[in-house]
């Protein structure tokens, strides 16, 4: 496995790759790897012959009052993870090497980048869509693999590449989940015992969601059904629970007749847990 802590290295490798007539991958993670990251490096290796995964804290995503400083890292762990998953090449800059001084360019999304979370974190999907062009350029890879737990965040980036004609495959991978329902997050490991135990709420909420929507009910009562299970998570502060066209993301009203998006921000603590689920009348998903 190759580990490549600059632009250049890690672009003379996917350039070497290609030569070689073998298509190259893209994972992009922020570290602490878990079995959710695990799933997207196998979902890469079944749409490529060689797998790039690079391991980048982003400041530019993170807000003012954000947790940068207090996200987990573990290089050395994370390094084990990929070597056994026979990963060809991981990408680790220093925010110096991909930033450099006097950057003065952005890449925004403004529709999708200004509604639910980024209302919430503004700046924050500047930070995303800026970085993940950088490391598109940089690595320049034929697929690109995120997981769909990050919905919005999935949205922008398949738009961004649409609108800017990005020549590579962008694609989903389902949320993978704890064996109690908790979508895996790195910013787990930060809940206290007791929010642990709180926090398969989300799940649940839509796990009830998806039931109550086979009815094809009002977008109001399935809200209130959402809400009523994650009351059962006190210590969690509800920050949004939006439901939106699950392939626009435009805001719905009236009874629901279609696909939608259930999206949940739910913070313990100084920890923001987010879960999606897309659900629909059952006269869809017969």
């Amino acid at each position: 496995m190759q580990i490549c802590a600059s632009k250049k290295a890690v672009r003379e490798f996917t350039l070497q790759q290609r030569k070689a007539g073998r298509r190259v991958a893209l994972v992009p993670t922020m570290g602490y790897l878990h079995d959710g990251h695990m799933s997207l490096v196998r979902e890469a290796k079944r749409r490529a012959d060689d797998v790039i995964v690079s391991i980048f804290v982003n400041p530019t995503q993170f807000g003012p009052n954000e947790d940068l400083a207090t996200y987990p890292r573990d290089p050395d762990r994370d390094l084990a993870l990929l070597e056994a998953e026979n990963v060809a090449a991981v990408f680790m800059p220093s925010v110096d090497e991909m930033y450099g001084a006097g950057g003065d360019t952005y890449v925004e999304v403004p529709g999708l980048s200004g509604i639910l979370q980024g209302a919430l974190r503004p700046g924050h999907f500047r930070g995303v869509s800026t970085v993940v062009t950088k490391l598109f350029n940089i690595v320049l890879p034929d697929v690109a693999v995120f997981g769909e737990k990050d919905y919005q965040q999935l949205a922008v980036i398949r738009q961004m590449v649409r609108d800017l004609d990005m020549p590579l495959q962008i694609v989903g991978s389902p949320t993978v989940r704890e064996a109690d329902g908790l979508a895996m997050s790195s910013r787990n490991v930060r809940l206290s015992d007791e929010q642990r135990a709180q926090a398969p709420a989300l799940s649940r909420s839509l796990t009830a969601a998806a039931e109550a929507a086979k009815s094809g009910p009002s977008i109001q009562s399935l809200e209130l059904t959402i809400r009523s299970v994650l009351e059962q998570a006190p210590l969690g502060q509800v920050e949004s629970v939006d439901i939106r066209d699950a392939h626009t993301l435009a805001p719905l009203e009236g009874v629901l007749e279609g696909e939608a998006v259930v999206l949940l921000a739910v913070r313990f603590g100084g920890v923001l847990l987010i879960d999606q689920r897309v659900i629909a009348p059952s006269q869809m998903t017969a």
